[in-house]
């Protein structure tokens, strides 16, 4: 029969551990980090409904479960997409009606559910 472990034993273990100088890591707890996440776009200038690549990095001290896109709309940001496995990409369009630019952010999501956004990266809208 295999054993269980529950998170009290796993918790308790730790603790023991712990007070010897051993460190052990059970993936909860004061040790879990927020995952990190930078997102690139390519290419940096496209006409109004031109496509747009988009590609995260994201890690985590445990397990990156998914990076969302976002671009930012006047009043809210809109939800492009998802991918939960690398390379984290997305290829989108930009808006018929756009101009100037237009902005986007990833959001890194880790397995205990910590959100980590990313730096804003910006797409010149050209002229057709």
């Amino acid at each position: 029969m295999k054993a269980r472990w529950t998170t009290a034993a796993a918790a308790a273990l730790g603790l023991a551990l712990s007070a010897c100088g051993v460190g052990l890591s059970f993936g909860f707890g004061p040790d879990d980090d927020p995952p990190s996440v930078s997102l690139a776009a390519a290419p940096s200038s496209a006409a109004p409904g031109g496509r747009i690549g988009l590609v995260a990095a994201a890690s985590d001290d445990y397990v990156v479960s998914e990076v969302l896109f976002f671009r930012i709309d006047a009043g809210s940001d809109t939800l492009l997409g998802r991918d939960r496995s690398e390379p984290y990409a997305l290829e989108t369009t930009l808006p018929a009606a756009a101009f100037g630019e237009v902005r986007y952010f990833a959001v890194a999501v880790d397995d205990a559910g910590q959100e980590t956004r990313s730096q804003d990266v910006t797409v010149t809208v050209s002229a057709l």
